[in-house]
């Protein structure tokens, strides 16, 4: 008989091993609490409005690609993409430019308004692929031992990891214009955390929109769990929704054998994959006192990202403006500080908007469009009262909004709205104090200090998502889920799941 592989969590990470493990002959049961799929990567409909809950693209698409191919499945046959030539457009105080993904475009515009700064636009560029490259096998392998950083990988990493180096100050070497900075670190909000703080290592983040393109599945990028949850199931997989897990169950010698459900019943399991917040399942479904390096009271002193308070808005307009805008605020270093060390709710954020109606037309119905409104804010340890002050930020960020870029009038034109705040995502979404993109991504909780894919503190435990390694983001998401699987498929049956050729060097 096929081992029993419980997964917890149908999130893509958690979906993505489930693909996976089903392809071998396994038998995969997913355990879901919520009623859909896809946890911060779900979607939900609003007066005929369709609405990404968190992630608004994809970026190298390729990785996914490579994780159906070895399943034996397509991701296209799933998946309409539709890349994005303008990526976005950011809009400062005093100038909106355009970022593209083409090289010549985008240095033209660099030059109209940044004279001068192209030329380190080409030598970022380069210097990135190399690094790039001198990274991709730490972000494809475990790294859950020490000694791995004596290993050729790591050894011929380390001038690539710009150890002691902010992004901020990575990115200074190629640009003299403030704002170009900005436009290049800004992506160190996708890891929750301000640039000035993000390891230099984490250029590789706008790298990679610049390399690789950013695309959008039509009708959302919801797109990709729902994808890998119809593969799953094609191969043999249960995905059970509405089923939470309460606790799970254990030996004498911390090995689980299986998940005790909400509704009471229990589930025998040989291998148990985690895609739940790290932090929230380790201080829910254990009992206390079993784990030491993960006890409660030591998750409480880890560092955590930054959390979002999100605007979804319908509205009977269709607003002709880019799919993607970043608005800056005036002060972003004040703003940004506000966000990750003095946790204050900032009188001017720096909020992202999402316009995919230009893009997608399934999304909002003919002549309106579905917007989403981001705003980076403190996580819950800040204590923040959002019952208190949820209107009146929310108040704030339309204003933002209607002052610095062309989504003039929105009030006007609201049909259907929906906030989730901090403490949404805490309550409803079971992110541990509402940290949007899980644990900090500081060097000291990266690589062997992230908690393991194999978890080292519970015998059978595996994790995948952005709490383990290689981190947050969809796309190293999706490499925890090849990770993790590769390392389980070893332990059970030899049995390996390769990198696609020549898929992989696209890879990360």
């Amino acid at each position: 008989m096929p081992e029993k592989i419980a997964v917890i969590g149908a999130g893509p990470g958690g979906l993505g091993a489930a693909m996976l493990l089903a392809s071998k002959g396994y038998k995969v049961d997913v355990y879901e609490k919520q009623a859909f799929v896809g946890g911060r990567n779900s979607s939900f409909h609003m007066g005929g409005y369709t609405f990404d809950v968190g992630p608004t693209f994809m970026s190298m698409p390729e990785i996914a690609e490579e994780l159906f191919k070895e399943a034996g499945k397509n991701l296209h046959d799933y998946v309409e993409l539709k890349e994005l030539p303008m990526m976005y457009e950011l809009a400062f105080p005093t100038k909106q430019v355009k970022m593209y993904r083409d090289p010549e475009k985008m240095k033209e515009e660099i030059e109209r308004h940044f004279p001068g700064d192209s030329e380190g636009y080409d030598r970022f560029m380069k210097d990135t692929r190399v690094k790039m490259d001198a990274l991709r096998p730490i972000l494809q392998t475990k790294m859950d031992r020490y000694y791995e950083y004596l290993s050729f990988k790591i050894l011929r990493a380390l001038p690539q990891l710009s150890l002691g180096k902010s992004l901020y100050d990575v990115l200074s070497k190629y640009f003299r214009h403030e704002e170009l900075k900005l436009g290049f670190t800004f992506q160190a909000k996708y890891l929750g955390m301000s640039p000035w703080e993000c390891p230099g290592a984490f250029s590789i983040l706008s790298f990679m929109e610049h390399e690789y393109g950013i695309f959008h599945p039509i009708g959302g990028v919801n797109r990709l769990s729902k994808a890998l949850a119809q593969a799953t199931e094609e191969l043999g997989g249960t995905i059970h929704l509405g089923n939470g897990v309460s606790k799970l169950i254990l030996n004498e010698r911390k090995e689980v054998k299986g998940l005790l459900l909400e509704n009471g019943e229990k589930i025998e399991a040989d291998e148990v994959v985690i895609n739940g917040d790290f932090s929230h399942v380790m201080s829910t479904l254990v009992d206390d006192g079993v784990l030491k390096k993960y006890a409660p009271e030591k998750l409480a002193k880890k560092k955590y990202s930054c959390s979002t308070f999100m605007i979804y808005l319908g509205v009977n307009k269709k607003y002709d403006l880019p799919h993607h805008t970043i608005s800056f605020s005036d002060d972003y270093k004040k703003n940004v500080e506000e966000i990750t060390q003095t946790q204050l709710l900032s009188e001017d954020p720096s909020i992202y908007i999402q316009n995919a109606s230009v893009t997608d037309p399934t999304l909002a119905p003919e002549g309106k469009s579905a917007l989403y409104i981001l705003a980076p804010v403190p996580n819950n340890l800040s204590k923040i009262d959002w019952e208190k002050h949820k209107q009146a930020f929310r108040e704030l960020v339309l204003d933002s909004v209607e002052e610095k870029t062309g989504f003039k009038n929105i009030r006007e034109h609201i049909e259907a709205e929906r906030i989730l705040s901090p403490v949404n995502w805490e309550r409803d979404f079971h992110v541990y104090e509402g940290a949007t993109f899980s644990l900090g991504h500081h060097l000291s909780q990266m690589m062997a200090l992230r908690p393991h894919n194999q978890f080292e503190e519970l015998g059978n435990t595996w994790l995948v998502g952005g709490g383990t390694h290689p981190g947050s983001g969809l796309p190293t998401i999706l490499e925890s889920a090849r990770i993790t699987t590769n390392m389980l498929l070893e332990k059970s049956a030899g049995r390996k799941i390769s990198h696609s050729q020549p898929e992989s060097k696209e890879a990360l």
